[in-house]
């Protein structure tokens, strides 16, 4: 599609010098696609031209128009509606067009140009709760970016950063040594990741008691918070644990033990993996020198009760705690190791951070903190922040367990699919683990699109009725395309018809052809826009487009009744493209497309 733009330039250039006498470089001639409502595919804005050339924007469009349609063969047709020049490409090319996109199909790497040695880190889940919706945004999000950017032939590595220690997680660990009486996964017959949560909400809810009572004595509310028995036990456990106390830590090995058997259940079921997993109890330490380091440079200071912080008022951040008085760290501290130790293994030139933007200051702090220790690594460091995921009833909240397990989610929207595939009874020829297979990848499809077609940063409402519906704007309608393609083709091998025939003779196309040909060339683009922006949603646009007008043709020609053998045999293999281009983008944001539906 670049060269044919190319091409369409040099013939508006050669037009202008004819007409006008006048030379307009490629550069200064903008190019847009021709609105739905207006015959031609590509249009020329020409008010920008007036004052050079002499006569008005429709006066331009015309004569313009009328040299190309005489004089050159790329132009079959045009038609001027005010300063706009709606030009109509011939079908031969569009045919060339075809042919040259199935030399370079859709999956084959795009070099943009941008960074090469890239790590996207995605997930981060705490090992005090179960994952849950925002969480599968984040994985959504965190893996279609890495597929998007690897698309564009750099090297990417998926990174999860674990937060396996804190204070949070010995709230879950105390309230299991108090109320757990040897529970196990196995015992309570539940995933380990959801035990643990179990005893975060159980620790909340004796952790208010303790608050309420103390209130109801008199204390400040405020204070109570602090002065709470559970909470003051609990920060005892975080210094015991990072003074290596051995009943803590087997407590936080045992329990971190049944979360990660969750976890993995998880991500197996959602389809998302990494290449490297960090923890930071195995990072906290770099951090606490990194802070150490501060200090010596004089870029951070102690206060009186030993708590050492940095003064970012210059970058318009405050002054940001970066290690207790108690010298236990804090987020920042560890942030501050994995981000040297990412950069230690993999030397990267972009680091994206997939986090919510609930913490885009938490995020100026560490890239401004980085800064200030004179890291090289300091302006590669990306913050991609997505909205927040709310629900029709409000914000998710885990210590009072109002939130929409990831689990339980994935099985209804899986088991909407099964009814939904059910109820249009297409589902003969498969076997029940074939078609266990299609309801799960459809439901994942239903799940996936609909959380990756919104802009990341936009904050968005999951309502789950809406989120399982398996038509219109849909994972589901596309996955449906590309199985009406799929057996488009095996009907065509059956007939004998190669869907890598030369169609090249072809001359002429009816309408829907050509707007599949155009869309099929805009693939290389959108992954290129996609990559630049960290945006998956513009893949899914677009993948949605490429199927809807897939449909359109599809309903416009009779393929296998065409009785023109170069004509039927172009259709074929337009399909079979189509069918490919489908298959590569959903595949960019994470979602199988089926054979057979």
């Amino acid at each position: 599609m670049q060269q044919l733009e190319t091409t369409l330039k040099a013939a508006l250039g050669a037009a202008i010098q004819n007409v006008f006498g006048t030379e307009v470089p490629a550069a200064q001639l903008t190019l847009q696609p021709t609105r739905k409502e207006f015959a031609g595919q590509f249009t020329l804005v020409t008010f920008p031209f007036t004052k050079a050339l002499g006569k008005g924007p429709e006066q331009i469009g015309q004569a313009v128009g009328e040299w190309l349609v005489a004089n050159e063969p790329l132009i079959s047709g045009y038609n001027v509606v005010k300063g706009f020049l709606n030009l109509e490409i011939a079908d031969a090319q569009w045919v060339r067009v075809f042919e040259k996109l199935r030399q370079t199909p859709a999956g084959t790497p795009i070099p943009t140009g941008g960074p090469q040695n890239v790590v996207v880190e995605y997930s981060s889940p705490n090992t005090n709760k179960p994952l849950h919706l925002g969480h599968l945004r984040n994985n959504f999000l965190g893996y279609s970016v890495a597929e998007i950017l690897q698309a564009t032939g750099a090297t990417v590595t998926k990174a999860n950063l674990v937060n396996d220690r804190g204070i949070h997680i010995c709230k879950s660990m105390l309230a299991y040594q108090q109320y757990g009486h040897g529970e196990t996964p196995q015992s309570a017959g539940i995933k380990g990741d959801h035990l643990a949560g179990k005893y975060y909400v159980l620790f909340e809810k004796h952790y208010r008691e303790q608050v309420k009572q103390l209130e109801a004595e008199g204390v400040l509310p405020d204070v109570a918070k602090r002065q709470a028995p559970m909470m003051l036990e609990a920060q005892d456990m975080l210094r015991a644990w990072e003074a290596n106390d051995e009943e803590v830590v087997s407590l936080w090995r045992q329990m971190n033990g049944w979360v990660y058997e969750g976890f993995d259940a998880t991500y197996t079921n959602i389809g998302v993996d990494f290449d490297k997993y960090y923890y930071e109890s195995g990072t906290y330490l770099l951090g606490k020198e990194r802070v150490e380091e501060g200090l010596h440079k004089g870029v951070f200071f102690k206060k009186e009760d030993g708590s050492v912080w940095v003064d970012l008022k210059e970058e318009g951040l405050d002054e940001k705690l970066l290690l207790r008085a108690d010298g236990t760290s804090v987020y920042i501290t560890q942030d501050l190791g994995t981000a040297e130790l990412k950069y230690q293994d993999f030397g990267y030139d972009l680091s994206v951070y997939v986090i919510a933007d609930e913490q885009n200051y938490h995020m100026q702090v560490l890239k401004a903190v980085l800064k200030k220790l004179g890291k090289p690594y300091a302006d590669a460091i990306y913050h991609l922040s997505y909205g927040m995921v709310d629900l029709p009833s409000g914000k998710m909240k885990s210590r009072e367990g109002t939130v929409v397990d990831a689990d339980e989610l994935v099985r209804e929207v899986v088991e909407a699919a099964k009814a939904a595939t059910l109820e249009k009874g297409k589902t003969e020829g498969l076997s029940d683990d074939e078609l266990n297979q299609l309801y799960h990848m459809l439901g994942l499809g239903a799940l996936k699109y609909y959380l990756l077609k919104v802009d990341p940063k936009k904050r968005m409402l999951f309502n789950p009725e809406e989120s399982v519906k398996l038509e219109g704007d849909t994972g589901p309608f596309i996955q449906y395309s590309h199985a009406r393609i799929a057996a488009i083709m095996r009907k065509a091998a059956e007939m004998g018809i190669p869907a890598d025939a030369d169609t090249s003779a072809l001359t002429e196309l009816p309408a829907s052809a050509r707007e599949m040909v155009q869309e099929l060339g805009r693939y290389q683009s959108v992954v290129q826009e996609a990559a630049r922006t960290f945006s998956p949603a513009v893949v899914a646009q677009y993948a949605y487009d490429v199927a809807r007008a897939y449909n359109r043709f599809y309903a416009e020609v009779r393929i296998f009744l065409e009785p023109n053998e170069a004509t039927r045999a172009f259709y074929v293999a337009l399909s079979a493209q189509t069918g490919q281009t489908i298959k590569a983008s959903m595949g960019l944001l994470g979602i199988q497309v089926p054979e057979r539906m």
